[in-house]
């Protein structure tokens, strides 16, 4: 009988219950989270460990760009931020160059802020929308 780990199912439940924009927002946290860890292995010199772990970061610039349409003019300049990361993955993941992997960072940790600023702002006016509804009921019903 095998018992599943209740952190793992935790996380599975949580992705699939997200919505499409917080899926994004837990992509760029994954991103973010293992190049950190790739910069850690490089400047512990495991290179085994930072071939994984930019390997991950860019499994999921692939996933994001996957994810892109392209009929959108945003979803084109994001498409190039992406390629440009990837590319930049690379050139860390061989030469295993930290300081690739903090400009990699940087760029990262300012597209997980931006989306989640994003995000913030719909809920805020998803918020508004719901008010000026239940309003306009409240004053329908009065009208009556």
């Amino acid at each position: 009988m095998s018992l599943t780990d209740p952190y793992m199912q935790y996380q599975k439940n949580e992705i699939n219950s997200a919505e499409p924009g917080q899926l994004t927002l837990m992509l760029y946290n994954g991103a973010v989270k293992f190049n950190k860890l790739a910069i850690k292995s490089v400047e512990e010199k495991n290179i085994e460990k930072a071939n994984h772990y930019i390997q991950r970061v860019q499994a999921i610039i692939l996933e994001l760009m996957a994810t892109l349409k392209p009929e959108f003019e945003i979803s084109k300049n994001l498409m190039s931020l992406y390629d440009y990361i990837n590319r930049r993955l690379i050139a860390a993941n061989v030469k295993k160059d930290k300081q690739i992997l903090m400009e990699v960072h940087e760029l990262l940790e300012e597209l997980r802020d931006t989306w989640s600023q994003a995000l913030k702002i719909v809920k805020s006016e998803k918020k508004g929308m719901r008010a000026d509804n239940a309003s306009n009921k409240e004053t329908d019903a009065i009208a009556l």
